[in-house]
């Protein structure tokens, strides 16, 4: 008798204990699901750095950086071959450099807003981002009579939250997806070269205005494009406004 209430006891606490591992794995299951399913609601915010088209058309970008440089040059070439570019001014820049900035204006290139002071966006408070869009922005309105909407970030670096703040003050983010690295000031072949094999329709190609080598590279890559059929547009005027979504890479894709 005692071995049959022995057994049981057994039998009971096994029972006991599988309906708890059960249990255990139910609720796994459950908070496994809500991950995914917040993970999908709070999909990370990007920037747009290219957009889908059948159209042969892509974009020229220029960030200004600390010296007036090449910005004469450029703009005499962009002149010679009827092209509109679009280029991201620091409100510092601008203070430094007005004329320059005026005149970007004034030959119908569009401008675009690239912080006040160049800092890293992944380490600011909210805050410090507002106060750094809004006076970059106070300075070129001051300057060309032009209110941005679009805007880079310094050094192409943010994070969600960043990207996200500035999508609230009306600016659309724009990266690129062709980068001539010129900066580097490694040689027009080189920099070229590193352009040329990334162009696809819908492409942003990324300049700077103090690069040693950036004019004779634009020039070089302007004529090899427009042999190609391809058109140059403003940026505002090659991504979409509305019924899009972005995909993994930061392509724009019409709905």
């Amino acid at each position: 008798m005692h071995i049959i209430i022995i057994k049981r006891r057994l039998i009971k606490k096994y029972l006991i204990g599988l309906a708890i591992i059960i249990l255990v794995l139910i609720a796994a299951l459950i908070i496994e699901k809500n991950a995914k399913s917040t993970f999908i609601f709070e999909k990370k915010a990007i920037p747009i750095y290219s957009v889908e088209t059948k159209d042969k058309k892509i974009a020229i970008t220029f960030d200004t950086s600390w010296g007036g440089d090449n910005t004469k040059p450029i703009l005499d070439i962009l002149k010679k071959e009827d092209v509109k570019a679009t280029f991201f001014l620091i409100g510092k820049w601008v203070e430094a450099y007005p004329q320059d900035a005026r005149l970007i204006a004034s030959m119908g290139h569009e401008i675009g807003n690239h912080s006040d002071s160049h800092k890293e966006f992944t380490k600011l408070s909210k805050e410090q981002i507002l106060r750094e869009i809004s006076s970059a922005d106070a300075k070129i309105m001051g300057v060309t009579g032009i209110k941005t909407s679009l805007f880079r970030f310094p050094e192409g670096t943010y994070n969600s939250n960043s990207v996200k703040v500035v999508e609230a003050t009306n600016h659309k983010c724009i990266q690129w997806d062709a980068d001539s690295i010129d900066w580097k000031n490694e040689g027009y072949q080189i920099e070229y070269n590193r352009v040329i094999k990334n162009i696809k329709n819908g492409s942003i190609i990324l300049f700077h205005n103090s690069g040693k080598y950036t004019p004779k590279t634009v020039a070089m890559l302007i004529k090899k494009l427009k042999s190609q059929g391809y058109s140059f547009m403003k940026v505002s005027d090659l991504i979409y406004k509305e019924n899009y979504i972005l995909d993994e890479s930061g392509r724009q894709i019409i709905k």
